[in-house]
């Protein structure tokens, strides 16, 4: 059996606010699985769904769309950021179809 899959990065260059959260937002649309693969929650990514305003540190930017999210082993998860994030999507009614690596480094600070 053939299958084909298409893979799509966003990657930044610059250290900073380059707009990758927005762009990431617009691939979204079209795909199955949106994944986070490093980073943590010292910066955030601000998208605008069907006219609703979201602000993520850590949920990746398909989870309004209610795709599958994927959180990867290069992420630094902080646990009460990442309940706060699913608690505010939720009380929008948004189903969260999260999957964290096993891997994943967790701070408590």
């Amino acid at each position: 059996m053939n299958q084909n899959f298409n893979t799509i990065a966003v990657c930044g260059l610059s250290w900073g606010d380059e707009g990758k959260g927005k762009i990431t937002d617009y691939l979204a649309q079209k795909a199955d699985i949106v994944v986070r693969y490093n980073g943590g929650n010292n910066a955030g990514h601000t998208i605008v769904a069907n006219g609703i305003k979201y602000k993520f540190k850590l949920i990746p930017s398909g989870a309004p769309l209610e795709k599958e999210v994927v959180i990867g082993n290069g992420c630094v998860i902080d646990p009460k950021v990442l309940l706060d994030e699913i608690d505010n999507l939720n009380k929008l009614n948004k189903k969260v179809d999260l999957k964290l690596s096993s891997t994943a480094h967790v701070i408590f600070p």
